[in-house]
C-alpha cells in the first residue's frame, strides 16, 4: 500500500509511553473489543446445529445466521473506519462496543430465526464501527518493534478469546440453550466499554464533508445480491433467479468502484490504496486465506456434531489446536517480523496452511480425534500462526500514518468478505448428511488448500518487502 490524499488522516503513531499515556489500558481495551468479534464467530460456529434442530432451521437458514453478521460487516468496515475519523475514533469505538453487546442481547432473546437474524445483522453493524477504530487507536499507539509486539499481544489474545469461547459456548449449549452463547460478548463489552471511556484519547481528522454514503449502498447491495444468488445456487434445491441475483450483484459492486474512482479522496475505499503491488498482493492474500479459513471453520464443527456425534463442547475443543498455536506463538512472529518483514512469513505461512487443508480432506469424525482430525488442524493451526501477526504489521506499516485506519478497514473488509463468499458457497454440504456429509467436507478441504496455496503465491510475487519493513 501507499500514502494518500487526506482521505482519512489521523496523527502519527507515537511510541508507548510517550505520545499516548496507559499505551497498556488501551491495548487491554482494543483487546476486549476485538474479542467480540473473535468469540461471536467462533462460538455461532459450534452452534450451528442446535440452532438448525431447535429452530427447525433449513441449510440455507444457517448460512443466513453466519452471513447476516458478516454481510453489514464487510459491506461497512470502511464506512465505520472514515466515520471514526471524522466524528472521533473513541465514539465511534464506545459506540460499536456498546451497540454490539445491545445486539447480543437481541440475539439471545430472539423469539424466531428472523429475529435472530436481525440481531445478527446489528452485530454486524456494530462490529464495523468498533473493528477499524479499535486498530487505528492501537496503531496510534505503539510503533517501530514495539507495534510488532503489541500487535502481536493482540493477536495471541484474540487466538486465546476464539479457544476459550467455544468451549463455554459449549458447555452453555449443552446444559442450557444456545441462546446463552451470545451472553458470552456482555462481559467483554463491559470491560472495553470502562478502559476506553478511561483511557482511550480521542482523535479524530476533522475533515468537512459528509461520509461516502453511495459507496456504502452500493457495496452493501452488491455484497448482499451476490451473497443471496450464491447461497441459493449452492443448495440442495437451487431456487431460480440466483444467478440473475449474482448478476446484479457483480453490476452493482463495478458501480460501487466507479462511484468511488470518482470520489476519489472522499471515498470510503480510495481506488488510490491499490496502485502497489503490495497492496494488491495483500489484498489477495486476505480474500483467498480468510475465505478458505472462514468456509472451512463452519463446517468442521458442523461435520464433527451432525456426522461425528460430538457434543457441543467437543466441538468447540475439537478446535484448539489452531487458537492454542496462533496464542502462543503469534507475540513471537510479532517480534520476528519487526527484524526481518513479512514477505517470507506470509510466503510460507500460508502454503503450510494449504498442506494443513490438504490433510483435512481425509477428515474422519468417526475415527479417533488424535488421528482424524487433529493432524490437519494442527498443521492449519501452524501455518496461520506464522501468518496472522505478519499480515497485520504489513497492513499497518504498508502505509503512511495518516491512512492506517483506511487501510485496516479495507483489509478487514476483504477478509469478511472471503468468509462470507465462503460461507454462501457451503450450502450443499450442509444440506448433506452421513457419509455424504463427509465427502463433501472433503471435497471443500482441497478447495480451501488451492485458496491458500493462491495466498501464498500472491505474497512470494507481488509483497515488495522493502517497502513493508517496520519503521524502527
Amino acid at each position: 500500500m501507499t500514502g494518500l490524499p487526506a482521505a482519512c488522516d489521523q496523527p502519527p503513531p507515537a511510541r508507548a509511553g510517550a505520545g499516548t499515556p496507559h499505551a497498556t489500558a488501551v491495548l487491554a481495551a482494543t483487546i476486549l473489543a476485538s474479542s467480540l468479534s473473535f468469540v461471536d464467530g467462533s462460538v455461532v460456529n459450534v452452534a450451528l446445529a442446535a440452532i438448525g434442530k431447535n429452530i427447525g432451521a433449513t441449510p440455507a437458514d444457517l448460512q443466513w445466521v453466519v452471513n447476516a453478521y458478516m454481510l453489514p460487516l464487510s459491506a461497512l468496515l470502511l464506512l465505520g473506519g472514515a466515520a471514526g475519523d471524522r466524528y472521533g475514533r473513541k465514539r465511534m469505538f464506545l459506540g460499536g462496543v456498546a451497540a454490539f453487546g445491545l445486539a447480543s442481547i437481541l440475539c439471545a432473546a430472539a423469539p424466531s430465526l428472523d429475529w435472530l437474524i436481525a440481531g445478527r445483522a446489528l452485530q454486524g453493524v456494530a462490529a464495523a464501527m468498533l473493528l477499524p477504530n479499535s486498530l487505528a487507536t492501537l496503531g496510534a499507539a505503539f510503533s517501530g518493534e514495539e507495534r510488532g509486539q503489541a500487535i502481536g499481544t493482540w493477536a495471541a489474545a484474540g487466538a486465546a478469546a476464539g479457544a476459550i469461547g467455544p468451549l463455554i459456548g459449549g458447555l452453555l449449549i449443552d446444559a442450557w440453550s444456545w441462546r446463552a452463547i451470545f451472553l458470552i460478548n456482555l462481559p467483554l463489552a463491559g470491560g472495553a466499554l470502562w478502559l476506553g471511556w478511561r483511557y482511550i484519547p480521542e482523535s479524530r481528522e476533522g475533515r468537512r464533508g459528509g461520509l461516502d454514503w453511495p459507496g456504502a449502498l452500493l457495496a452493501t447491495a452488491g455484497l448482499g445480491a451476490v451473497t443471496w444468488g450464491l447461497t441459493v445456487l449452492s443448495g440442495h434445491a437451487p431456487i431460480r433467479g440466483g444467478g440473475w441475483a449474482v448478476a446484479a450483484g457483480v453490476a452493482a459492486l463495478a458501480l460501487f468502484l466507479l462511484v468511488e474512482r470518482r470520489r476519489g479522496a472522499r471515498a470510503m475505499m480510495p481506488l488510490g490504496l491499490f496502485a502497489t503491488s503490495s497492496y494488491i498482493g495483500l489484498s489477495i492474500l486476505t480474500l483467498l486465506l480468510y475465505g478458505a479459513l472462514g468456509g472451512l471453520f463452519v463446517l468442521i464443527p458442523f461435520v464433527l456434531i451432525e456426522a461425528g456425534h460430538y457434543s457441543a463442547v467437543q466441538a468447540g475443543a475439537a478446535l484448539l489446536p489452531l487458537s492454542i498455536m496462533i496464542g502462543l506463538a503469534s507475540r513471537a512472529m510479532g517480534k520476528l517480523t519487526a527484524r526481518i518483514g513479512p514477505h517470507w512469513p506470509l510466503t510460507i505461512g500460508p502454503m503450510v496452511v494449504a498442506g494443513g487443508f490438504a490433510l483435512l480432506s481425509r477428515i474422519d469424525p468417526a475415527a479417533s480425534y488424535w488421528t482424524g482430525v487433529m493432524p490437519g488442524l494442527l498443521v492449519v493451526a501452524i501455518g496461520m500462526a506464522g501468518a496472522v501477526a505478519p499480515l497485520t504489521t504489513a497492513v499497518m506499516n504498508s502505509v503512511d500514518a495518516e491512512h492506517v485506519g483506511t487501510a485496516n478497514g479495507a483489509n478487514s473488509a476483504l477478509a469478511r468478505t472471503g468468509g462470507l463468499l465462503a460461507t454462501a458457497l457451503v450450502g450443499s454440504v450442509l444440506a448433506a448428511r452421513g457419509s455424504a456429509l463427509v465427502s463433501a467436507v472433503s471435497i471443500a478441504s482441497w478447495i480451501a488448500a488451492a485458496a491458500a496455496a493462491g495466498a501464498g503465491l500472491a505474497a512470494l510475487i507481488l509483497l515488495e518487502p522493502k517497502r513493508l519493513k517496520s519503521e524502527k
